[in-house]
């Protein structure tokens, strides 16, 4: 093997970065060329790249986004524009393909080996955390410590002013940050798209609290819930009290990675050159209980990832 690409796709994620050098310090330890292609798969149909050498990486670990910067490309989904994308890889020589994404990436990783017949690796980078085979995806860490660091600052004025707030984070389908974020900031009441949203059970749960003697309270939303400026709305309605919508939104994303987003770049990013190397294409990279492990490209895009429901309880019952 002598040139490999990379490509960043989809939703950016902390720790992109970190993944982007992982993978071409790596391969050129093995003399492997690394071509890194430009706005995601769009990059790929246009044969926009620019070649990555082990200096062009050099300070780029702690920065957060993607310097190959990325995009969602819809049309990339069409058969004539994943003809146009083998073409090109083909023409520059590209044998292998690290693909640094969510779970729509390592589909567009699928159809696009398929298609052009070149390995594709999966490396999971997502804040949503939703790639199935990996207990956890490059970036995830990070959104959620920029979520709880947030949170315990809006602590602080709805406990001085004795109001309820609403806060909502990122998670259109999936509520993997939320629920981890509601137990780290001890929220009150956590709410998931995995979880159909009950106004009267949550308009119970403040009541019971507001009878132990509890004055405010924090409510953690994913997006993905529904509208969380009516859920506040039905709050002070139906109970009374004052109630804040505070949304964190793209901050989320943003950021210079946390040492675990780095750690996970890194291991993520060597195992996907080893495994080109190998021969061994059409895998996703992740980490299961502790070990960096990969499956097939195939079972993680046929499967959804469950969420530990249980995270949810604990948050309720260490809130009371």
């Amino acid at each position: 093997m002598k040139t490999i690409g990379v490509v960043t796709s989809g939703g950016d994620a902390p720790g992109m970065n970190a993944a982007i050098r992982a993978v071409v310090r790596v391969a050129s330890g093995h003399g492997i060329r690394v071509l890194g292609f430009r706005r995601g798969w769009g990059g790929v149909v246009a044969n926009e790249f620019m070649e990555l050498t082990p200096r062009s990486v050099s300070g780029i670990i702690q920065l957060g986004g993607t310097i190959l910067h990325t995009s969602r490309c819809k049309e990339c989904e069409t058969a004539g524009e994943q003809e146009k994308a083998s073409e090109n890889l083909k023409k520059n020589g590209v044998e292998g393909l690290a693909v640094i994404g969510g779970d729509g990436s390592m589909r567009g990783a699928r159809a696009m080996s398929k298609t052009s017949g070149i390995p594709m690796v999966g490396i999971p980078a997502s804040i949503d955390n939703d790639v199935y085979g990996t207990d956890e995806t490059i970036g995830f860490d990070t959104a959620v410590n920029t979520s709880v660091s947030e949170i315990d600052k809006i602590r602080d004025t709805a406990v001085s002013h004795d109001r309820i707030f609403i806060v909502e984070v990122m998670g259109r389908q999936r509520g993997f940050i939320a629920a981890m974020v509601g137990l780290a900031v001890g929220a009150e009441a956590t709410l998931v798209p995995e979880v159909k949203y009950n106004e009267e059970v949550l308009l119970n749960l403040i009541k019971v609290n507001e009878a132990k003697g509890k004055k405010s309270a924090i409510i953690v939303a994913a997006e993905g819930v529904g509208d969380t400026r009516k859920i506040a709305e039905d709050i002070e309605k139906g109970l009374g009290l004052e109630a804040r919508l505070s949304i964190i939104g793209y901050a989320q994303r943003g950021g210079s990675p946390t040492a675990r987003s780095r750690f996970l770049a890194a291991e993520f990013g060597n195992r996907a050159v080893e495994l080109l190397l190998a021969g061994n294409g059409n895998r996703v990279v992740g980490i299961q209980n502790g070990r960096i492990t990969d499956i097939s490209l195939e079972e993680s895009c046929n499967n959804k990832k469950p969420m530990d429901l249980s995270i949810l309880q604990l948050a309720r019952v260490l809130s009371t």
